[in-house]
């Protein structure tokens, strides 16, 4: 199950501009990650979803570094590494009113979201709609499947970018616009084996 808190209005970016400067956010925006960089982690998610019976056509990759007001749900092709979509996606609040900048944690309670690589697992309705389960493969998110850490959409995440503006926090879960996740529902349901969502480090 997971909570999320409301679209950040301008009055609030003050506040949490005015936060930063005394220290108690840090707001960063990394620059683009390099093309390197991305094709080798495409190689490396098309060997590891091969050598664990994965759908090999396409991944979902997550960069919560990158400020979250901008895109940074990535659906590649992994045949020819091609960027297919993207959208936007919160990450975990980790219990406080508000995160500016991501925080990871992979404990029950701890409200954060968890580096590492997801098998997505079986659709379901849930309390927010539409959700697919999660199932992580890593020591650090194995017990996301515990803590309820699920894809789902909210209506606080918007469809288009909002940066320097900020979107909502989650409680650990991806969570998405209505819309992006009717695309991404449209992938999962089309493949026959499970695909790999990765939140890279």
């Amino acid at each position: 199950m997971d909570f999320l808190f409301c679209h950040i209005s301008v009055r609030k970016r003050m506040w949490l501009f005015t936060a930063a400067l005394l220290g108690i956010f840090q707001l960063r925006t990394p620059g683009p990650t390099s093309t390197d960089k991305i094709t080798a982690r495409l190689e490396e998610a098309k060997r590891f979803c091969k050598t664990n019976k994965m759908d090999t056509t396409l991944c979902f990759m997550l960069d919560l570094s990158i400020h979250n007001g901008r895109k940074r749900f990535f659906v590649y092709n992994l045949t020819n590494g091609s960027l297919l979509t993207s959208g936007l996606v919160a990450h975990g609040a980790c219990g406080n009113q508000y995160r500016a900048n991501v925080l990871y944690g992979n404990k029950e309670g701890c409200g954060c979201s968890s580096l590492g690589k997801y098998r997505v697992g079986n659709f379901y309705r849930g309390n927010f709609g539409d959700a697919f389960k999660l199932h992580g493969l890593d020591s650090s998110n194995n017990l996301a499947y515990a803590r309820f850490v699920v894809l789902h959409a909210h209506s606080c995440i918007p469809e288009k970018e909002v940066y320097p503006d900020m979107i909502c926090n989650s409680n650990g879960c991806p969570t998405v616009s209505p819309l992006f996740l009717q695309e991404l529902k449209k992938y999962i349901q089309q493949r026959k084996r499970p695909i790999l969502l990765w939140v890279v480090p």
